[in-house]
């Protein structure tokens, strides 16, 4: 059987990727806490969907039973996270540090622990089950500001290296796709608390910041490859984006010209 569940489904990559598995013939459940949003999305692919707080563990049940009686899941992508503020660690806000740790590491622990198990019963003879995650460049390379969202991120990559370990010799892969600039509609500007400026500035004169498109192609891509290959991690950027911390503004030019 084939069936994907997609968290943080409401916008953004993870309504991106229910939108282009849906093209590709996958049934999807989308998952994320805002139900006017979900409800457009289902109306638009033929997904269906389902209101959850993943960081509530009665609502993680809620969706397990669900998922449950309604047919099981093949594909995990775990997509839901997301980033607050650029204060230093020294000036580091509690709130906004404990709410990244619980979305980006406590939640994608507690939804792949909970659909762990139906995962191994969907595997068929000479296939596989898939927990992919979504992470970020932040996962691996620091950066000033990053403080907070550096080490939910890189936690979570931690957690996923384990769990790879731990699922050895079973038919499950556990997949990493970790994206540098991405411009969506929502991301920078959750950063930055709804400041639109702030939020702008962070792709002002960027050429060609990467879509939610590109990187649910990949996502795409990774899940739909052979059942024994495993893309263990995949770091995706936008040219213009040499690493975390350095990216090039204006128009891109040959050397020379």
């Amino acid at each position: 059987m084939k069936r994907a569940v997609v968290t943080g489904a409401s916008s953004g990559i993870g309504a991106a990727t229910v939108r282009l598995l849906r093209q590709h013939g996958w049934p999807v459940l989308a998952v994320a806490r805002r139900e006017d949003k979900l409800r457009e999305l289902a109306e638009e692919t033929g997904a269906e969907y389902f209101v959850a707080d993943l960081t509530k563990p009665e609502d993680v049940e809620a969706l397990r039973a669900h998922v449950e009686s309604t047919g099981g899941v093949s594909t995990l992508v775990n997509n839901a996270g997301g980033a607050l503020g650029l204060d230093s660690v020294e000036n580091g806000s509690d709130d906004d540090w404990r709410w990244m740790f619980e979305i980006n590491v406590l939640a994608v622990r507690r939804v792949t622990s909970a659909l762990l198990p139906l995962l191994r019963a969907s595997v068929e003879p000479g296939g596989a089950a898939d927990i992919l995650t979504v992470s970020s460049i932040a996962a691996h390379i620091s950066y000033e500001g990053g403080g907070g969202y550096n080490a939910a991120k890189f936690a979570v990559h931690s957690m996923l290296d384990v769990l790879r370990l731990e699922l050895s010799g079973e038919p499950i892969r556990v997949l990493e796709i970790a994206p540098g600039m991405v411009k969506t509609e929502e991301f920078s500007l959750n950063r930055f608390k709804g400041d639109a400026a702030k939020a702008d500035s962070v792709y002002q004169n960027v050429p060609d910041p990467l879509s939610a498109e590109d990187v649910a192609t990949t996502i795409v891509s990774m899940l739909e490859l052979p059942p024994h290959v495993s893309l263990d991690l995949v770091v995706i950027k936008p040219v213009a984006q040499s690493t975390a911390y350095k990216v090039a503004r204006g128009e891109l030019k040959v050397k020379g010209q």
